[in-house]
């Protein structure tokens, strides 16, 4: 057996031991955005620090545990806080989660962002699913010797965010009376924003939105063969000729302000 599968084993049987459900959903929870808490009858938690091979969040705005119980009927497991390639980990350690995740019994990954609007059309505050992203900004979490355990060596990545879901969250959307925009996702390594010119390529490239998170995270679960819904909150603009200073704060308070937003999609989607 690999290290890779050692570790995740290891880490699987101790969340096993803490806690004997088997989780259906997985659910991440990024910047600022861990209001979906409050509407989980918690079952057990567990801080990152707890858990064997596990990295630990060092960024405010993410709280650094995970939390087991129910959601609108199905067992749910979820992060509460994640982990970042600026944090100075390795693409395999912000991606390993997710790979314990399906080594509980997760089937169906939802992902949650905060990210800069590089579509003119998008205004702090919108929610958008994310279709389709890129990534050639980041390091794959796939690079190294395959685990032939967990999938294939050369994943298809044509429909890396289901279809099927997406048009369910759309379904909810409506329901639920807000708007939900459509894009793609660019992921880039952090932690400075972006410059005037880099805002400039993302879009050129055909990105909608930028952030520092997800992708690998959505590459390992795909590669797992895990159903995976993202979206994105928008906490701020990107091109903007007056003033192009962004602040994390700002990133928070944008997040915070749209959490209801998000928490009732989920909730919807769940």
């Amino acid at each position: 057996m690999s290290l890779v599968m050692q570790q995740l084993k290891e880490t699987a049987a101790y969340i096993q031991s803490k806690y004997q459900a088997i989780p259906e959903i997985g659910i991440v929870l990024g910047s600022g955005l861990g209001n979906l808490i409050s509407e989980i009858s918690v079952e057990k938690e567990i801080a990152y620090a707890e858990l064997p091979h596990f990295p630990v969040s060092t960024v405010e705005g993410h709280h650094g545990k995970l939390i087991l119980g129910e959601l609108n009927g199905k067992k749910v497991i979820v992060m509460a806080g994640r982990f970042h390639y600026y944090e100075g980990y390795t693409s395999q350690q912000v991606s390993f989660p997710i790979r314990v995740m399906k080594m509980l019994g997760v089937h169906t990954l939802l992902l949650s962002n905060a990210a800069g609007s590089v579509n003119p059309a998008y205004k702090v505050g919108d929610l958008m699913i994310i279709k389709d992203h890129i990534s050639f900004f980041t390091a794959n979490p796939l690079i190294g010797k395959n685990e032939d355990e967990i999938g294939t060596r050369f994943p298809d990545m044509s429909e890396p965010y289901s279809r099927e879901l997406i048009e369910k969250a759309k379904t909810a959307g409506k329901q639920l009376g807000f708007h939900l925009h459509e894009g793609v996702y660019t992921a880039v390594t952090g932690p400075t924003f972006e410059t005037r010119a880099e805002y400039k390529l993302i879009k050129i490239a055909g990105g909608d939105v930028v952030g520092m998170s997800t992708v690998q995270e959505v590459i390992v679960a795909v590669h797992a063969g895990m159903k995976v819904f993202a979206v994105s909150v928008v906490t701020d603009i990107g091109i903007r000729e007056d003033d192009n200073i962004i602040t994390h704060e700002e990133v928070l308070a944008a997040a915070k302000e749209a959490e209801p937003k998000l928490t009732a999609l989920f909730k919807a989607l769940v």
